[in-house]
């Protein structure tokens, strides 16, 4: 059995992990955690302390695309999402790998320019 080096290993996520990679405040996190009933991250202890999966993650990342990169309203976005999930989650991927490819593209560029 082949060892996978590229699997993160890490289980579990904090808001404030969570709320950094997407640049948002934890109050936005768990604000949408009410909005939106398919976003549950483990609670757990007294204190009640939030813990993301890969799966949360990636709720996240779609509520995170329709609503501050394409601009829905939180009911429009919660709507798309229960009706169409397998297209949000297209056109996010797309939409990534463009973004990636651009960045890459950028870079290119600069290199080409301090060549000449």
């Amino acid at each position: 059995m082949a060892l996978n080096l590229n699997k993160n290993l890490k289980l579990y996520y904090s808001i404030k992990e969570v709320a950094e990679m997407f640049d948002l405040n934890e109050s936005t996190l768990r604000y949408w955690e009410q909005e939106f009933p398919f976003l549950k991250p483990k609670v757990s202890g007294a204190a009640k302390i939030r813990q993301y999966q890969e799966k949360d993650i990636e709720q996240i990342r779609l509520i995170h695309n329709l609503v501050k990169e394409r601009g829905f309203k939180l009911a429009a976005a919660r709507k798309i999402l229960t009706q169409n999930r397998k297209g949000v989650e297209k056109k996010a991927d797309v939409l990534e790998r463009l973004i990636s490819v651009r960045a890459e593209l950028q870079a290119l560029k600069k290199q080409m320019d301090y060549l000449q």
